[in-house]
C-alpha cells in the first residue's frame, strides 16, 4: 500500500521525487498503477503490457515516474514524437482532418499515458510528471487523448493549455468515445 501524499514542496508534489525511468522494466508496476488509476482488467493489462513495452522501442521514447521515499511508483507517464504511421495517429487523422486540425499530427509529442494512483490525485503529481516531460520535447506542440467526458483529468489538460481538437473519437478496443486534445509547448504554468 502507498503512503497518504504529504509535504508541501512545489518541486516534490506529495512529497513524491520525480524523474526518469526504465518503463519497459518496471511495466508490470507502472500497469498496477494504471489499473487503479484507470480501472483495467487483468486482460487489459495484459494487453497494454505488450503495447507498452513496443511504444518504449519507438523513437525519441521516455517517460518519467513518481516515486515515493521508498521507491514505489506513485504515478507515471510516458510520450513520443508523433508519426503518422502510428496506428493511434491513424485511427485518430481522419476525425483530426473532419475538424480541420490534421496538421496537429506533424511536430506534435504525443503524451501516450499518464496515471496517477488515486492516492496521490489531485497534489499536482499528473501536472508535474506531464509538464515535465514535454519541457524536454523539441517538438512545438503536444497532442493526447482523453475519454470525451468531463473528467478531472480533461480539467488538468485544459489548465495547461490544450483544447479540444475532435470529439467523439472511437477507438476500435475502446467502449466510450475520446477527445483528442493539443496544445502548444511549453505548457501552460498555473
Amino acid at each position: 500500500m502507498l503512503p497518504t501524499p504529504g509535504g508541501d514542496d512545489p518541486d516534490r508534489p506529495a512529497g513524491l521525487r520525480i524523474g526518469p525511468f526504465d518503463l519497459a522494466d518496471r511495466v508490470d508496476e507502472a500497469l498496477r498503477v494504471q489499473a487503479v488509476a484507470f480501472g483495467l482488467s487483468e486482460e487489459e493489462v495484459g494487453i497494454r503490457r505488450y503495447i507498452v513495452q513496443r511504444h518504449m522501442t519507438c523513437r525519441g521514447a521516455r517517460a518519467l515516474g513518481a516515486f515515493t521515499e521508498d521507491g514505489a511508483l506513485a504515478g507515471f507517464v510516458y510520450g513520443m514524437p508523433n508519426d503518422r504511421a502510428y496506428w493511434w495517429s491513424s485511427v485518430v487523422e481522419p476525425y483530426l482532418r473532419a475538424e480541420g486540425h490534421d496538421g496537429w499530427l506533424d511536430g506534435a509529442f504525443v503524451i501516450t499515458e499518464l496515471h496517477v494512483h488515486p492516492g496521490f490525485q489531485g497534489h499536482g503529481v499528473g501536472r508535474t510528471l506531464i509538464t515535465r516531460l514535454t519541457d524536454a520535447a523539441e517538438e512545438p506542440r503536444s497532442i493526447l487523448s482523453a475519454i470525451d467526458t468531463e473528467s478531472p483529468a480533461r480539467g488538468l489538460y485544459r489548465a495547461l493549455g490544450y483544447a479540444d481538437l475532435a470529439r467523439q473519437v472511437h477507438f476500435p478496443s475502446a467502449s466510450l468515445p475520446y477527445a483528442v486534445m493539443g496544445a502548444p509547448l511549453p505548457l501552460r504554468r498555473a
